[in-house]
């Protein structure tokens, strides 16, 4: 669509996103039904880096802190927790320093030790053989070198979520993939066959522009800034009959 809308580098669109996901692991913070703000923008080819990717990470959390200011200012009961600042970490730099925890501990630990990271490179493999998190390889640049000699583009926004103790996502985003990386992370990936596509056909023909994107999850910003324990109680979804019971006992009403 920017491609269609001609849309000029630094503008772009945004969708408010409804989507079902039936194979979704339900837990406090999983559900079956999906609200994001997914949101697109176009880039010049050199502007193609982490320095925007930061610049963009900081400008959504500033949002999202100020938001969060005023929820107290409305219900003062409601104390902020965000930090000021997000903190810039790279999936490398998690694995060298907790080499015996696995992902999502590494997550916990240093958003419990920052109250909001930006962990970069997600999708490619890391210094252990293995991939931080999975990433489709037509989606987001997880393969491209930075000048820090590590590889990715692309990452997550997470907080300290005191409530359930756990590291929080709140948003995924990145510089997308050019025909370049959507190459190489095809083969990578052992999924070349994509590159008939329609979508990957026009990438590789140089039909679309660069670009980066992003979604922000709605009811889990709602959980964050509410303080709430389970994801029901900011959504209608369907639950198991065990987990709503669970929360009956623990005096959580979902929807």
């Amino acid at each position: 669509m920017l491609s269609e809308y001609q849309i000029p580098a630094g503008k772009g669109i945004y969708a408010d996103m409804n989507a079902v996901r039936p194979d979704e692991t339900l837990s406090n913070i999983h559900s079956l039904y999906v609200d994001q703000w997914d949101w697109e923008r176009t880039v010049d080819a050199a502007g193609r880096n982490v320095k925007l990717l930061k610049q963009i990470v900081e400008r959504v959390y500033s949002v999202i802190k100020r938001t969060e200011k005023y929820v107290h200012h409305l219900y003062s009961r409601i104390e902020p927790i965000l930090p000021d600042t997000i903190t810039f970490l790279h999936s490398e730099d998690l694995a060298e320093r907790y080499p015996d925890l696995s992902p999502k501990e590494r997550e916990k630990r240093v958003c419990k030790e920052h109250g909001a990271v930006f962990i970069i490179g997600i999708g490619g493999e890391i210094e252990n053989g293995r991939p931080h998190d999975g990433r489709a390889p037509d989606y987001d640049d997880w393969s491209t070198p930075t000048l820090n000699g590590y590889k990715g583009l692309n990452g997550d926004i997470l907080v300290y979520y005191p409530v359930l103790d756990i590291a929080l996502e709140l948003s995924s985003m990145g510089i997308r993939v050019n025909a370049e990386s959507l190459k190489r992370q095809l083969d990578l990936s052992d999924a070349t066959e994509r590159e008939s596509f329609y979508f990957h056909q026009k990438l590789l023909s140089g039909e679309l522009p660069d670009s980066i994107g992003g979604g922000i999850g709605q009811s889990r910003l709602c959980m964050l800034f509410l303080r709430k324990a389970h994801i029901g109680e900011i959504q209608s979804s369907l639950w198991p009959e065990d987990m709503i019971e669970e929360c009956r006992r623990n005096n959580i009403l979902i929807l």
